[in-house]
């Protein structure tokens, strides 16, 4: 079993379930860590106002962001944030970036703090196929290493297209065996590898040296599952409400030694959707 971070980040750290484990006996709290969200789930506030949001942000328990301020300087975001006592420790880039300015992604993520650097959509035409996947291995490995060599860990961030059967496995499969893991690791968004038709559980013990981060969301039930990358912004429910096998995920993770938890809710609600979703980790129990 490996040895186990000290910390985690959004959602937090996880044991795992049965009497004997070394990460919990019955009746331990599965979630002990700091809370931590990705930006991205307030998109439709920040642009209105970056302080007070932030504020509902504290307000709601949360310590972690992923992400940046957008227009607003790095430093004077981490400034802002560190006020509040949020911490930034991954942000995000763009494919074009990683693959043509990958020193540009370090520069941001050292003014932010950050130690991971997550990407999460390759452009492509059509369906997402084995050229695309190619075309992503040399890019990750690329970029990954010019942000290894400065201190920073490059994460991507599958997005549901990955999962196309190819041959008898799926493209992430290919993806995942010819990306260099000293220079690439990978945040698993639960929602949209299971939306793709992977099995979060199943990939994060298939592969448990290359996770590192987890984006945290639930699908709402009868919501299509396709390799679009694409689902209505609604089917995004709180934790534990939905059809997605969120104790699993977490026991699973605690156990492979995941760095970082983010919840991350993309619908209307998500003033009141991420309280019930921390509120819903904070519940389980082993």
């Amino acid at each position: 079993m490996k040895k186990l971070f000290p910390f985690i980040i959004l959602a937090t750290l996880f044991c795992s379930c049965d009497t004997t484990s070394k990460l919990g006996k019955a009746g331990d709290p599965v979630f002990t860590g700091p809370i931590g969200v990705q930006a991205y789930s307030f998109r439709n506030y920040f642009p209105k106002d970056v302080p007070g949001t932030l504020d509902r942000i504290q307000e709601m328990g949360i310590t972690q962001i992923e992400g940046d301020g957008g227009r607003i300087p790095p430093e004077e975001y981490k400034k802002m944030c560190k006020a509040r006592g949020i911490s930034i420790p991954s942000t995000g880039t763009s494919f074009k970036e990683l693959d043509e300015d990958p020193e540009a992604i370090v520069t941001k993520a050292k003014a932010l703090g950050a130690k991971y650097v997550m990407c999460a959509w390759v452009p492509h035409e059509d369906d997402f196929d084995i050229e695309d996947a190619k075309r992503a291995v040399a890019v990750f490995n690329k970029g990954g290493k010019v942000l290894a060599d400065n201190g920073i860990t490059f994460c991507y961030h599958p997005h549901g297209y990955e999962f196309a059967e190819y041959g008898d496995a799926r493209l992430m499969d290919y993806i995942l065996e010819h990306t260099n893991p000293e220079h690439v690791s990978y945040e698993m968004d639960v929602f949209w590898c299971y939306h793709g038709g992977g099995d979060p559980v199943s990939y994060l013990n298939k592969y448990p040296d290359r996770w590192k981060m987890l984006h945290l969301k639930d699908m709402k039930a009868g919501t299509p599952r396709n390799t679009t990358g694409n689902a209505d912004d609604e089917s995004n429910v709180p934790l534990g409400t939905g059809v997605i096998d969120i104790e699993g995920i977490m026991k699973t993770s605690r156990k492979i030694g995941i760095v970082y938890y983010f919840i991350e809710d993309e619908s209307s609600e998500v003033m009141s959707q991420v309280p019930e979703s921390v509120a819903y980790l904070r519940s389980l129990k082993f």
